[in-house]
C-alpha cells in the first residue's frame, strides 16, 4: 500500500463542451467559405455547400485524428492539428473534386483557417488564465 500522493486525473470535459467547441469549429469554416465566396464577387450563400465540403470534411477528420474532443480547448494540441487536417485535406478533396487550389487561395485559406481554428482557442485559454488570476 502506497501513501503517496496520486497524480490528479484530467478531467474530460463535459459533452456539451466537445459539441460546442465542434460547432464552433464547423460554423467558422462555413464563414471562411462564405468570406471566400463574397470576396470573388459570388453569392455568398448560393454555392456554399460547394465551397465548404471539403474543409467540413477535413475538419472532421482532424477532430478524429487528434481526438480533439479530449481536450477541445487547447490551442496547440487540438487547435494546431485540426486547423492543419482542415487545410490539407479540404485543398485534396477541392483538387480531386476539381475545384482550384491556386497557391495564393491555399496561403490564405491557410492564414485565415489559423486564425478561425486556432486564434479563438487562444483567445478562449487567455481569458481563462485571466479569471484563474482574477480569482488568485
Amino acid at each position: 500500500m502506497s501513501f503517496a500522493p496520486r497524480p490528479p486525473e484530467k478531467t474530460r470535459p463535459p459533452i456539451a463542451a466537445a459539441v460546442g467547441a465542434f460547432a464552433a469549429d464547423a460554423l467558422l469554416v462555413v464563414v471562411f467559405s462564405a468570406i471566400g465566396r463574397a470576396s470573388h464577387g459570388e453569392d455568398p450563400i448560393a454555392g456554399l455547400a460547394e465551397t465548404a465540403w471539403p474543409f467540413l470534411v477535413g475538419l472532421v477528420v482532424g477532430w478524429l485524428v487528434q481526438g480533439v474532443w479530449r481536450d477541445p480547448f487547447a490551442p496547440v494540441r487540438s487547435g494546431m492539428g485540426v486547423w492543419g487536417a482542415t487545410l490539407v485535406v479540404g485543398m485534396l478533396l477541392r483538387a480531386f473534386s476539381g475545384q482550384g487550389i491556386a497557391i495564393a487561395f491555399v496561403i490564405v485559406a491557410a492564414i485565415v483557417l489559423f486564425a478561425f481554428l486556432v486564434g479563438w482557442r487562444a483567445l478562449a485559454a487567455l481569458v481563462v488564465r485571466r479569471r484563474g488570476k482574477d480569482r488568485a
